[in-house]
């Protein structure tokens, strides 16, 4: 399939940007850049009752969203959510109109999660402070008035790593998690499959930016196949939770999220695979250019539902 007609718009407006690449400048640099052009692409932030900071052991701090009409005292299913960018870039304030969307859509808390960023804090800085917050969410249930039978976890890009490693974390050592809501997971550091060199150049995520979060996020080439980076390569799968795959067609990652979503079936996970052919990398935070955005956020919302319908309250 071709390209969707405003992806292709946006972009020769990217390439027609006079901002550098992410790889040729400083995290801190980078980090503007991606807070500043997600901006600019969002959608208009949705209203919720309630957006406010915690802070989890570690210390870790979450902002927690409380969807649009919903009573305060009401004990409502969960998401422990985790924002992408390569591990280097991204924060609660990039995310966070999605997060109000996945809120107000699914009928649930949310839970960003801004865990600590590379090169300052490279693996396993992230899954560590990730692992905390899942269960700091379930140990304060009761006093975040969340049902703690019906966390699910979720992230985009390196937050669908994190989302899948943090499962897997949970499966062996608790707490029970209901659902997975991977979205273009980065699932294998080793980068080999042939998406990588297919889509690796001209649709945003390039190549060379994902070498360049690689090193900051793993400058140690031997924890490339270590599974809490490269969560493809866990020993088992088996006994995870339901998991709704979603990738994008001209996305380098798009071979490894299918290869996941396998991986998972194989092992006999419920999962469902949703590719959106014509989209690309980060495709899901522009609703504001991207009509295809705002359909897939509803999809998610869906799943995350029908999940939570699932599990007796």
């Amino acid at each position: 399939m071709s390209l969707h007609p405003q992806v292709a718009a946006l972009l020769e407006r990217a390439a027609q940007s006079p901002l550098p690449a992410y790889h040729t400048v400083t995290p801190f640099v980078a980090r503007r850049i991606y807070r500043e052009t997600r901006a600019v692409l969002a959608p208009q932030p949705p209203q919720v009752s309630q957006a406010r900071l915690l802070v989890a052991p570690g210390p870790v701090a979450l902002r927690a969203y409380r969807p649009a009409g919903a009573d305060k005292q009401a004990v409502l299913p969960a998401l422990v959510y985790f924002h992408g960018g390569g591990w280097t870039i991204g924060d609660l304030d990039t995310h966070d109109v999605l997060c109000r969307q996945l809120a107000n859509g699914a009928g649930c808390a949310v839970f960003s999660v801004d865990y600590r960023l590379a090169p300052e804090s490279p693996f396993p800085a992230a899954v560590e402070d990730c692992v905390g917050a899942v269960r700091f969410v379930h140990q304060e249930a009761a006093a975040l008035r969340v049902d703690r039978s019906r966390i699910a976890l979720g992230g985009d890009s390196a937050g669908g790593n994190l989302a899948a490693v943090a499962a897997l974390h949970a499966r062996d050592a608790g707490p029970p998690i209901a659902f997975q809501l991977l979205i273009y997971p980065a699932a294998d550091q080793r980068c080999g499959f042939d998406s990588h060199e297919r889509n690796g150049a001209g649709y945003l995520l390039t190549r060379e930016a994902i070498e360049f979060f690689r090193r900051c996020y793993l400058p140690d080439r031997a924890a490339w196949t270590d599974w809490r980076a490269s969560p493809l390569l866990a020993p088992s799968h088996a006994g995870l939770p339901p998991a709704l795959v979603l990738t994008a067609g001209y996305d380098p990652l798009v071979d490894e999220g299918r290869a996941y979503a396998e991986k998972l079936r194989q092992a006999g996970v419920a999962v469902r695979y949703r590719e959106f052919s014509d989209m690309v990398h980060g495709f899901i935070l522009f609703g504001g250019v991207l009509d295809t955005a705002n359909a897939a956020v509803a999809e998610c919302c869906g799943a995350l539902r029908a999940a939570f319908e699932k599990v007796p309250a």
